[in-house]
């Protein structure tokens, strides 16, 4: 897969992480299948008015029925409900027809895509961005602001997504889908694979106000005990978090990928495991030593900061601290579930520790000044999510050498 090479400067990034950059070089000798008439496409905006609303989501999906149980509470106005899976991307190209995308053979890229009912999900946009939310009823999609500038591409490219060519109607900003990189319609999500309902956004009555604490604890009654660890549900207001989407503590994709290198992937031979493209590993990961570890496969961007996080480990804290290192660098979906969206292992960002004593779903174990340490040092703890995930640790931000 080659590439050309695009500076990723982007405002929604700001504050969050610093440094983002990514090569690409573009390939230019295969045009693009038409997928139908283009329509008139206006210059994507940057700076909408962002609507009052609330996010919903519970672990590994919203179970069934909970979203329409959610829509007859008093005092709600408007919701819509947001599916996201990971497609895989084959092929992409510019407007003029200019071959973008082109992974190796037997790899495809993975694009965190999202699916939304397009009448529902209008009332959570500005008006002036309303028509180009209803070009997806049409079969179009649209580009997140970050992931158009990873791809290069604008309105009117063209994408061949799960077997699918889809033509994109627009660029929107991050915050207005979530930071997903690619929004199609709940009928075009189903034909290339976006099935699983993540989270919902919930509008008010006007008038009315409401408290996230409040809300959530008026909702959480709907969920059924089947969902066992999982049976948990946060609640978001505005400027609460910069993005809406489940997840919403972590980098969402696109932000992973502009820091870290977007890679082609296949599903591996074991359920919920991933093969990536060689040539992506080697140039990304790096096997060293690392104090209190010893030698990790990690993406060498992440080697320097874990490596002075862990000096300062292992002269803060006790010998005992650190147990067990239980790996860095694994290619995998979450939970090692192919229904679940892509772990950051994958990118070589996360890392565990401690995982026999650290359980997911159970009460935490983990040092304090292990923690704060590691916060400290720019990686984001599982311990603290609605379901914690003790062992888990992962990156968040860039920290300055010598911090």
């Amino acid at each position: 897969m080659t590439r050309r090479v695009v500076v990723i400067a982007v405002a929604a990034l700001l504050g969050l992480v610093a440094g983002a950059g990514l090569t690409m070089a573009v390939q230019r000798d295969t045009r693009a299948p038409s997928p139908g008439p283009a329509r008139v496409l206006a210059a994507p905006r940057t700076t909408p008015e962002t609507p009052t609303a609330f996010l919903v989501w519970v672990p590994r999906g919203l179970p069934r029925g909970f979203a329409s149980t959610v829509a007859t509470v008093p005092k709600i106005a408007a919701t819509t409900v947001v599916a996201e899976d990971d497609t895989w991307l084959r092929r992409s190209w510019t407007a003029g027809g200019e071959l973008v995308d082109h992974p190796p053979a037997g790899y495809r890229i993975p694009i965190d895509t999202a699916a939304v009912d397009p009448a529902t999900f209008a009332a959570f946009v500005p008006p002036a961005e309303r028509p180009d939310v209803a070009s997806l009823s049409e079969g179009a999609a649209i580009l997140g602001a970050t992931s158009a500038a990873l791809r290069g591409l604008g309105p009117g490219s063209v994408l061949d997504v799960g077997g699918q060519t889809l033509r994109v109607a627009a660029v929107l900003p991050d915050q207005l889908v979530g930071a997903a990189e690619l929004v199609v319609s709940s009928r075009t999500g189903a034909r290339i694979g976006v099935e699983h309902d993540r989270y919902m956004l919930v509008q008010p009555s006007r008038g009315r106000r409401m408290t996230p604490d409040a809300f959530r604890a008026r909702i959480a009654r709907f969920l059924p005990a089947s969902l066992e660890i999982n049976r948990a549900v946060q609640v978001r207001a505005p400027g609460d978090t910069p993005f809406f989407r489940a997840g919403d503590a972590v980098l969402p994709p696109v932000m992973v990928k502009t820091l870290f290198g977007e890679f082609a992937a296949r599903r591996g031979r074991r359920p919920g495991t991933l093969q990536i493209d060689p040539a992506w590993t080697a140039a990304h990961l790096v096997t060293t030593h690392v104090p209190l570890l010893g030698q990790v496969t990690c993406n060498r961007q992440i080697v320097p900061q874990l490596t002075a996080a862990m000096r300062q480990v292992k002269r803060r804290t006790p010998a005992n601290a650190v147990r067990s290192f239980d790996g860095c660098y694994v290619p995998r979906f979450i939970g090692w579930s192919n229904e679940n969206m892509l772990s950051y292992h994958s990118w070589g960002i996360a890392f565990d520790l401690n995982a026999q004593r650290n359980v997911r779903g159970e009460t935490p174990r983990q040092d304090p000044r292990l923690v704060r340490i590691l916060g400290r040092y720019g990686f984001e703890w599982g311990g603290t999510w609605i379901v914690p995930d003790g062992n888990h640790f992962e990156f968040h931000r860039t920290v300055p050498a010598g911090a």
